[in-house]
């Protein structure tokens, strides 16, 4: 699976509004046959970032890359944002969420 981390440091004028501003994108990228999750997280210590996790199966972050939904974010998302977002972007074993084995809820 590809595990990928992306903090987006949005101009505060639009923070509060960010979940509408990339909810197009968000709704496309979550069809995409090769995705497995896409769920965007508002930092608590930088209330203007917002912090995406996603996960794609092997082969499916190379298509979504090059969707037309992707080249649009490319063309609308900078004027949204402060900053170059920073990214974490991994092949790892797994295919999926696993439970944390540190904690354990009955």
């Amino acid at each position: 699976m590809i595990l990928i981390v992306v903090k987006f440091p949005i101009k505060p004028e639009y923070a509060d509004r960010w979940p509408e501003i990339s909810a197009e994108f968000t709704e496309a990228t979550l069809a995409e046959d090769g995705n497995k999750f896409f769920e965007w997280s508002r930092s608590v210590n930088e209330p203007n970032t917002y912090v995406l996790v996603e996960g794609f199966e092997d082969d499916g972050a190379g298509p979504h890359v090059q969707s037309d939904h992707f080249k649009k974010m490319q063309e609308e998302f900078p004027q949204y944002l402060t900053a170059t977002p920073k990214i974490i972007s991994r092949q790892i074993d797994g295919n999926d969420w696993d439970d944390m084995g540190e904690l354990q809820v009955d």
